[in-house]
């Protein structure tokens, strides 16, 4: 993995794109969930896509939450998929997109809501 995870609070952190190859690493980092926030094809063809993704999540004993928003276009319901997704899967949580910062913008509008 090119970079760490950065920790927004202690039971969640954002990184910039994961490969399948990157798994092994967030599960033995302590990660149980990985929230992938960017899009399929978003960054052309070497950006791998979710499936591939989720199968790789899985054979390292992760949670997988395939949840995308487009920069600068989340909606009121992704922010609450999101919430959902921290509130019902196992802790602590991974989420990335591109840099990390989609991430770390849905996970502050996850806390702003009440």
């Amino acid at each position: 993995m090119n970079s760490q995870a950065i920790a927004l609070a202690p039971d969640f952190a954002v990184s910039p794109q994961l490969s399948a190859g990157d798994f092994a690493w967030v599960a033995a980092q302590g990660f149980k969930t990985v929230i992938n926030n960017r899009p399929d094809g978003e960054g052309g063809s070497e950006q791998p896509a979710s499936p591939e993704l989720e199968r790789a999540a899985t054979a390292a004993g992760l949670h997988y939450v395939y949840l995308p928003v487009v920069s600068g276009a989340i909606t009121a319901a992704q922010v609450q998929a999101m919430r959902d997704a921290l509130a019902s899967c196992p802790g602590p949580a991974l989420a990335f997109c591109r840099s990390g910062a989609r991430s770390a913008q849905m996970f502050g509008l996850t806390q702003s809501q009440d």
